[in-house]
């Protein structure tokens, strides 16, 4: 039976203990301050503009630009300053909070929206200050390194310092399955193309495989650079005809899927004489491992080894 429903998702939006109560706080503060001035917010605010707003926020979240009574438009930052933080204050007054904790919770709120720093644009951010060290699975182990050692400080997240690339961590557990560390930032060609196209690919990559995905993105073969030189052996090159990428990729290349573990990976390339395996999820291309990454893999795991021992 169709039904609906209705959830308050204001708790559980932390990262911190202190301000998932500040957001409480400052919520349940506005609903009551609103209770008393706005008896119906439809005559003040149009669906249309909570739906913007709604959008916005996902999209853009403390950089937002919200729709506003009265036909107004002002930054997140202006409207919960001005309005909405004095809103709740009263709100918060009416029900006899005490004024230590209004001061309190609501000055997390302030100083989060004066510093432009939440959950998320703090996450956001270390990533960009840690730019391509590393894999993107170990960057998301140090935001999270991170998270739990700044937690236990107590600050809230307007005080916290952006994570750092940790790189005296033991980065073992990032490389276990081929997920982890698989390319996903692909360049692949149709199956119709011109082999012109598939070299000149790999040529301005520097890559020796290039994926053929179909145009709904299943993989349907892949064109590696022994094929380009049997092409050339042949003296097929250079000939009046286009040879298309279908005439010579293999039209059944073996695939793991990205759960599949390192080990299992590196003992099929080792047996199969593989220098690449395409990472499927059912029969969508989600990314590559190639002999290449397997090195770098390699390098930093004896890195570490031999940095435990010195």
């Amino acid at each position: 039976m169709p039904h609906l429903r209705i959830e308050n998702r204001v708790i559980p939006s932390g990262p911190t203990v202190l301000d998932e109560i500040a957001n409480a706080a400052f919520f349940y503060g506005m609903m009551l301050g609103m209770t008393e001035s706005v008896k119906d917010i439809r005559t003040y605010l149009p669906f249309a503009d909570v739906k913007s707003n709604f959008l916005a926020a996902a999209r853009d979240g403390i950089r937002a630009q919200m729709n506003w009574f009265n036909d107004s438009h002002l930054p997140v930052k202006k409207l919960v300053l001005e309005q909405l933080l004095p809103l709740a204050r009263e709100g918060l007054q009416e029900a006899e909070i005490d004024a230590d904790d209004i001061d309190r919770y609501l000055g997390v709120v302030e100083d989060r929206v004066t510093q432009r720093r939440t959950g998320a644009r703090w996450a956001l951010e270390s990533l960009e200050t840690m730019g391509d060290s590393g894999t993107l699975d170990q960057r998301l182990r140090c935001v999270v390194s991170s998270m739990v050692d700044q937690q236990k400080t107590g600050k809230p997240i307007s005080q916290w310092e952006l994570a750092q690339y940790c790189i005296e961590q033991d980065w073992r557990d990032s490389y276990q399955t081929v997920g982890q560390f698989m390319t996903q930032d692909l360049f692949t060609v149709r199956a119709d193309d011109i082999v012109d196209f598939a070299a000149s690919l790999m040529d301005w990559r520097k890559v020796r495989h290039v994926p053929v995905e179909s145009d709904s993105g299943q993989l349907v073969g892949l064109v590696s650079h022994r094929a380009l030189l049997r092409l050339f052996a042949q003296g097929r090159v250079g000939k009046e005809q286009k040879i298309t990428v279908s005439e010579i990729m293999n039209r059944e290349p073996v695939t793991v899927h990205p759960d599949t573990p390192t080990t299992e990976a590196i003992r099929m390339m080792r047996e199969q004489r593989l220098a690449c395996l395409p990472v499927t999820r059912g029969d969508k291309l989600v990314g590559i491992v190639t002999e290449h990454d397997l090195i770098i893999v390699a390098s930093r795991l004896l890195e570490t080894y031999l940095n435990e021992d010195s």
